[in-house]
């Protein structure tokens, strides 16, 4: 038996053509002298009705076909019964009455039910992550995986960009994640890297000419994992010669608008809106503004400069801010029970309180309000301009932790209070963001974005006197609060590339043995160059509407960074370790 179609390509263009189907059985009914099984292979569902007059010997070999069984069947498409067609599928106004039929395979009876109607664990569906991919939904998201990298491959293809892969197996060069590190047998003691990103390969590729460069490549970072994060992922990797940020920006929000029009059938207007980083963490708390709706921060600093509420005043006292965010007409909704958990959450990004404010008919009331005065609270039913039925919820302490837990907590109440609209695509790009910040666990400046960022031009002077203030020809793609690409031009003259080693306190030896290959190449005549990252996970995600990368992932790991299916990590024989030239020494 050769298979003639997709099980769901069979339509009513079929019909009286005698066609031979391969699939697992989806679901099988026994109505007592007829059998009806749904038929079920990538491309959809097709019913085929088995009974004595069609063909006994299938008929027979119909009976012992049990869930996810694989079979063949062969017959001659027909119409179904009025009345009995099946609207919600492409293939329901036919049925294939079976003439042969042939078991492939038997299964065992499925660990959990493949249908879309109940809902299963992720640790079962991971463990089991072969049968989890069967299910319609899964097929879908990987369909737009595959289009959406073809329509990207044809896209540099016609902007005249170069697809070319870069190594897998490359020197640790520490700073950012941690990397995952590779045993060299040939060489005791001593460690290949697997590569956060291709970014010293692809400025080499400009150093070597190429001009323009495009990779969809497969990345590794050690780091904490959630929703958004796997321990292997992929990017698609841009670099570009003789650029400046605007061609940069330009050209990747044509890349993306395409994406978007081509898989999803959604038009982006265009150009995206701009934000300096400043502005999005005054306005938003985050760097990835989630634009779907509003809900901004206020400062209340100058209002509460002379108050006499201790956790304010310490914050502002210790170079802090007090700033807060308003829930419109819902603070009956509030109870006590709910600020509570609300505290407990910000408190999870370190700050230390949640101080509420609610807004009734006879006035602002708080907890502490006694501690404020008329004036301060006159003061903040102005600036935020509160209505009967408001809440004002307000942290004081540093300005990153008031940022980060105002923030977290904006998206928080927007998804539960249903603020955001789901069908929405907001992109935003945020530029200029700091070059370095200041590292109090190691006690030193570090590369906000990487060390081969390059800073503003006129931010040069401020390399010894200020770095803390240096800003970068950086910028981010966010795309409805999730950061999807991240980019910058680089350094492409040896002296600035030294400065900002420096910067970061590289000695000049420890620079020359982490990046002396680089340094050495931008001496031989290097391009003005920048690119970008994006991350095709995470553009996936949002094409597909999932809410995890997982779900976009063929085999990916949990968020303890294991692989259920396989086991992965796990142990290895000892005599691997010894032709390694390894001991283990479990700490």
């Amino acid at each position: 038996m050769r298979r003639s179609y997709y099980c769901g390509e069979v339509t009513a263009e079929q019909i009286g053509e005698t066609v031979t189907l391969m699939g697992w059985v989806h679901r099988r009914r026994d109505h007592g002298g007829l059998i009806f099984v749904d038929l079920r292979d990538r491309e959809g569902i097709v019913q085929v009705v088995f009974g004595p007059e069609h063909g006994s010997d299938a008929y027979e070999t119909a009976r012992r076909m049990r869930s996810e069984y694989v079979i063949a069947v062969t017959g001659q498409v027909r119409r179904r019964p009025p009345g009995t067609e099946n609207v919600r599928l492409k293939t329901g106004e036919v049925e294939v009455p079976a003439a042969e039929a042939v078991i492939l395979n038997e299964a065992k009876t499925p660990v959990f039910p493949l249908d879309e109607e109940r809902p299963v664990g992720e640790e079962l569906r991971l463990t089991y992550r072969y049968l989890d991919l069967r299910r319609p939904s899964l097929h879908r998201n990987f369909r737009i995986r595959h289009q959406a990298s073809q329509v990207v491959r044809a896209f540099f293809d016609r902007h005249g960009f170069i697809e070319v892969e870069t190594p897998a197996l490359t020197r640790s060069t520490p700073e950012g994640a941690r990397d995952y590190l590779v045993p060299a047998r040939l060489y005791p003691g001593q460690f290949f890297a697997l590569p956060q990103s291709p970014q010293l390969f692809k400025q080499l590729l400009m150093v070597a000419g190429f001009d323009r460069y495009f990779q969809i490549v497969r990345c590794f970072r050690d780091e904490d994992l959630r929703a958004e994060r796997q321990p292997e992922f992929t990017q698609i990797d841009v670099e570009m010669s003789f650029v400046d940020r605007e061609d940069v920006l330009v050209l990747m929000e044509e890349l993306v608008a395409t994406i978007f029009r081509e898989v999803k059938g959604v038009e982006l207007d265009r150009p995206f809106p701009r934000m300096k980083h400043e502005e999005a963490v005054a306005r938003y708390g985050l760097d990835k503004p989630d634009m779907r709706f509003e809900m901004f921060l206020g400062d209340l600093s100058d209002l509460c400069a002379r108050t006499a509420f201790r956790p304010f005043a310490d914050a502002l006292a210790s170079g802090g801010q007090v700033k807060g965010i308003t829930v419109q007409g819902k603070a009956e909704a509030f109870s006590r029970k709910i600020i509570d958990d609300l505290t407990e959450f910000v408190k999870g990004f370190g700050a230390k309180g949640l101080t509420p404010f609610r807004m009734t008919a006879g006035g602002l009331q708080s907890p502490v309000a006694k501690f404020l005065g008329p004036e301060v609270l006159e003061g903040l039913v102005r600036r935020f301009e509160l209505g009967a039925g408001d809440l004002l919820l307000t942290i004081g302490d540093s300005p990153a932790v008031v940022a980060e837990s105002l923030g977290r907590l904006r998206v928080k109440l927007g998804l539960e209070l249903g603020l955001i609209d789901e069908t929405l695509i907001r992109p935003v790009w945020v530029t200029d963001f700091p070059l370095l910040e200041y590292s109090e666990e190691e006690k030193r400046h570090v590369a906000v974005h990487h060390p081969f960022t390059a800073p503003m031009d006129e931010h040069l002077s401020l390399f010894e006197s200020a770095p803390e203030k240096m800003r970068a020809k950086a910028y981010d793609l966010v795309i409805n609060g999730h950061e999807v690409g991240g980019g910058s031009i680089r350094n492409h003259d040896r002296e600035t590339q030294q400065k900002v080693f420096d910067a970061l306190g590289f000695s000049p030896e420890q620079a020359r043995e982490r990046f002396g290959f680089l340094l050495e190449a931008l001496e031989f005549g290097t391009p003005p160059h920048g690119g970008i990252a994006f991350g095709f996970d995470r553009l996936i995600m949002l094409l597909t509407g999932a809410d995890s990368i997982r779900e976009v992932i063929a085999f990916p790991k949990t968020q303890r960074a294991q692989c259920l299916m396989t086991g992965a990590p796990a142990a290895v024989d000892p005599v691997q370790l010894q032709e390694l030239g390894l001991r283990l020494h479990v700490i």
